[in-house]
């Protein structure tokens, strides 16, 4: 299972597409406020299908809507390329969005059920660290490979090779397991609904025992029903999943970083290993999140804190680069391995906090309660975006970044009370 669940989260991610396609849009006349206009219609699709998509996971093949999910995201990709126009690049988002709904909470859900299948959910941490950090490898590679592909034969030869990756995705989706579900249907009216419940809805391993397969899965309606009466009113699912959401919310700043590499002075090429920086610092956290899974809540509050004003500071160093051209490459260096770093301690603390937000689901719509903290984080990448639209006609785009940081050091406050425990405190 790990193999083939990394290589369904590397080939998600080698699109060489992510580390130009602002710079393609803007190449075809379009302005900072539509370019974020298209990334809210890309989050807005994701928003609307996000929960509904889940609870059809709890009552389907996961795996037939990862190869679904998949088939859209290739389908985006070559609108993008046989219609460059704002509209073709609207209709590339929206089906974007909605391969991304279908995926997000479904994967996870897969994962974990696999795992708990085989009494082997301690390892989970691990596991989403691994198909994390192989995104980031593969959106690494991607965004390195961008340079040459450009270089060669522009944009067009950009956006196939994207269009071949996406294809490619498809391929490893086929190749993913059947995961059992790990719980049984009737413990759809055994979840605790007091709103004041908090450590005595943890899942330890001991809680998890698999249960045995039942001839017949629940309505969409029930899981839908379930799911959402977990989410909302178990206390430390509800913390979990606002938690999560704005962890990983949060880094829809990263859409920006391209421009914020193009604002200093740096051409295409340049902006593209920029922008692989950053993808570095959260590679890097995503590879360490197994041996941070133990990691005390205070520290990893620190932790984000210092993550805070690194991105903070970072971005407006690298912004005024574009006032000192002979030290170009020294200040967008600087600048962007302070993003990038704390870009990986945003990561790092996403994983360990998805993984426990996972522990902690005891319901039977395990991919319905995840799929309420991807609407969460969807709906905190619409206030990125409609900041950025608004923030960018009075702002220069390092003030506007640099204030995108911000919201790392609101998680740093709320990470000690909220973050679910780890299983062995």
């Amino acid at each position: 299972m790990t193999f083939r669940a990394v290589l369904f989260a590397f080939t998600a991610d080698l699109i060489p597409l992510y580390a130009l396609y602002a710079l393609l849009f803007a190449a075809h006349g379009l302005n900072a406020a539509q370019i974020s206009s298209l990334l809210a219609i890309w989050s807005a699709t994701s928003f609307v299908l996000e929960i509904p998509s889940g609870a059809w996971a709890d009552t389907v093949d996961r795996r037939h809507l990862l190869i679904l999910s998949g088939s859209l995201l290739t389908a985006g990709f070559t609108a993008w390329t046989l219609f460059p126009s704002y509209l073709g690049f609207a209709a590339g988002f929206v089906l974007w969005g909605a391969a991304g709904a279908l995926r997000s909470g479904t994967f996870e859900a897969l994962l974990y059920d696999d795992l708990h299948a085989r009494t082997a959910t301690a390892h989970y941490p691990k596991l989403l660290g691994y198909t994390r950090a192989a995104a980031e490898s593969a959106a690494l590679l991607g965004i390195l490979a961008a340079a040459p592909l450009y270089a060669r034969g522009g944009y067009a030869l950009v956006a196939w090779s994207s269009v071949g990756m996406a294809a490619l995705h498809v391929l490893a989706a086929v190749a993913l397991p059947s995961a059992p579900k790990s719980v049984s249907t009737a413990d759809i009216e055994d979840l605790e609904e007091d709103p004041d419940t908090t450590v005595d809805n943890f899942a330890t391993p001991e809680s998890t025992e698999p249960s045995a397969p039942q001839p017949a899965s629940p309505g969409y309606l029930a899981m839908l029903r379930s799911g959402l009466r977990e989410a909302f009113r178990v206390k430390i699912i509800r913390r979990g999943v606002i938690l999560v959401a704005l962890l990983n919310g949060m880094t829809a700043f990263d859409e920006y970083f391209a421009l914020l590499a193009d604002h200093a002075g740096a051409g295409p090429s340049l902006a593209a290993i920029l922008v692989a920086v950053t993808v570095a610092g959260s590679l890097a956290g995503s590879l360490l999140a197994g041996r941070t899974e133990g990691m005390r809540a205070t520290t990893m509050a620190l932790a984000l804190a210092v993550a805070g004003l690194l991105f903070t500071t970072g971005a407006l160093v690298a912004g005024s680069a574009a006032h000192h051209t002979a030290q170009l490459y020294v200040l967008t260096a600087v600048g962007f391995t302070a993003v990038g770093i704390a870009y990986g301690i945003d990561y790092n603390t996403d994983v360990i906090a998805s993984a426990r937000l996972q522990d902690a689901i005891t319901g039977p719509a395990r991919a319905t309660v995840t799929s309420v903290s991807g609407f969460a984080t969807e709906l905190m990448a619409l206030t990125v975006f409609a900041f950025a639209a608004l923030a960018s006609t009075w702002l220069p785009i390092p003030t506007m970044i640099a204030l995108l940081g911000l919201p790392l050091l609101l998680a740093a406050a709320l990470v000690p009370t909220w973050l679910p425990r780890d299983r062995d405190e």
